[in-house]
């Protein structure tokens, strides 16, 4: 595993671009707000369809679309919903996407609360960022799954900052990873890399991490700290 941490994005200048964002909850609906601040082009969907988006789209000014459309173009893409409703994705999703595109999953898998139980997670021991890939048939980078949703809007600081909060980030496609790392570093927060989605266990709901308000280094001694037995309370 390489957990290395990032105090600042790279110095290139920074290009806008296309994202779409499916799933408009607390996280979905907070990074379509920094994302559009930003300059972004921001495409936002829902299960319920894009009249239901009228309100966030009059607020941002990000143009909502049906999850078909979302990907189209994007250079990211941000999957933001339950995993439970990860296989109910329209076959197809990225179809239309750039050809680097990078594919966030903020996913959490609560078995107990809200997802019923998975056999691949529990009994196969697929992360689930693994398991989300093989659904949508992409490689993903695994980000904000364990961010507080309104720390996105209220706690983005400048680089350099010693109360930058840091974020860590799996996934197994470098280019994408670095891509992702650029885009958190322009929205106020420094990034530790994880390692690859095998290793993403370490960011999971009830690990050291999940949720902590800290810097680069507490965060990689937070994940060097975790274990990879999965808690009680988050089995099925």
């Amino acid at each position: 595993m390489c957990i290395e941490p990032e105090s600042t994005r790279s110095r290139k200048a920074r290009s806008l671009m296309k994202i779409g964002i499916i799933g408009a909850g607390n996280i979905g609906g907070n990074l379509t707000r920094r994302l559009s601040a930003l300059g972004h082009d921001v495409s936002v969907a829902n299960s319920r369809g894009p009249q239901t988006l009228k309100e966030l789209a009059e607020e941002t000014g990000a143009t909502p679309v049906t999850v078909e459309e979302a990907a189209r173009g994007a250079e990211v893409v941000v999957i933001t919903i339950p995993v439970k409703a990860v296989p109910s994705l329209p076959s197809g999703i990225l179809d239309g996407a750039a050809d680097d595109v990078a594919v966030i999953d903020t996913n959490n898998y609560y078995p107990q609360q809200r997802d019923g139980r998975i056999a691949e997670i529990e009994d196969e021991g697929l992360t689930e960022s693994r398991w989300t890939e093989r659904r949508i048939g992409h490689p993903v980078i695994k980000a904000f799954n364990g961010t507080y949703a309104q720390d996105i809007l209220d706690r983005p600081l400048a680089a350099g900052d010693p109360d930058r909060i840091a974020l860590p980030v799996a996934g197994d496609d470098e280019a994408a990873k670095a891509k992702v790392r650029a885009l958190i570093d322009e929205l106020g927060f420094d990034t530790v890399d994880t390692g690859g989605i095998d290793d993403s266990w370490r960011q999971q709901p009830d690990t050291p991490v999940y949720g902590l308000r800290a810097g680069a280094e507490a965060v990689t001694k937070a994940l060097a700290e975790a274990s990879p037995e999965r808690p009680a309370t988050f089995r099925g």
